[in-house]
């Protein structure tokens, strides 16, 4: 049977962008599912060879709980059974804290000095990885520093189980990887130049209450953009792969 790729994703504007080319590239079928509408998520004993990559969104794992928002837990109960069946999974920003969740840890909001407060990261902004190619064999040939986008207000809290990859100024987990089958990035290496536009659109609140603006992206955008699309298109296909191999 033919491995798929399932692809959760949580709001129109945050697709899966050059993900959905790398397995167009592979001829691997790509099967979009939307939670949020009341789509089924898979069985994970019954459902065949399959990695799942679960997107972002400006939800947040906290609100799922509230009304309205049953099936963002129903997702991270999904996941926690993913997991527990060893089945490959990428999360990213919000699908990382929800693999965080269901792996048994907790997402707090970031915050930052003494007193804390609360901060957003939103913009492109170095990681630093902490682990390398000799240790984790997808991040051969990556740089030890490298630009990502950031768009994010919590953090992961993570379970004992879990290995730190990298890390921010404002963010110790930016990066994490639970065994060999699961991993998230709290960071955007997927997006596209039109996407980047349309995040700019959509969310001018965010992109605000960070004390950033879309000019200043924009800005960003075309100093960085070129090394974010080479270094992060570089990073997934390595990334990808591993997990695609684990199917």
């Amino acid at each position: 049977m033919a491995a798929e790729l399932l692809v959760l994703q949580h709001i129109d504007r945050e697709g899966p962008e050059w993900i959905a080319e790398w397995a167009a590239e592979r001829n691997h079928p790509l099967r979009l599912i939307r939670p949020d509408r009341g789509d089924a998520l898979p069985n994970p004993e019954l459902h065949g060879p399959a990695l799942a990559v679960v997107l972002g969104g400006p939800m947040g794992v906290n609100d799922r709980h509230q009304p309205g928002r049953e099936w963002l837990e129903a997702e991270r109960q999904w996941l926690e059974h993913w997991l527990r069946k060893q089945r490959p999974v990428l999360g990213i920003c919000l699908g990382a804290q929800l693999i965080c969740a269901a792996a048994g840890g907790t997402v707090e909001p970031l915050a930052t000095g003494m007193p804390a407060q609360a901060i957003h990261e939103v913009g492109f902004g170095a990681i630093g990885w902490r682990l390398h190619g000799e240790r984790v064999p997808w991040l051969a040939s990556t740089p030890q520093q490298q630009m990502v986008l950031h768009w994010h207000g919590d953090r992961c809290c993570l379970p004992e189980q879990a290995l730190v990859l990298a890390s921010s100024l404002h963010c110790i987990e930016q990066a994490f990887q639970l065994g060999n089958n699961a991993v998230g990035l709290q960071f955007h290496l997927e997006l596209s130049e039109a996407a980047l536009e349309r995040w700019i659109a959509e969310d001018l609140g965010f992109i605000t209450a960070a004390g950033s603006s879309p000019g200043r992206l924009k800005e960003d955008a075309r100093e960085w953009g070129q090394d974010y699309r080479q270094q992060g298109q570089r990073l997934l296909t390595n990334l990808l792969n591993h997990l695609w191999d684990q199917t």
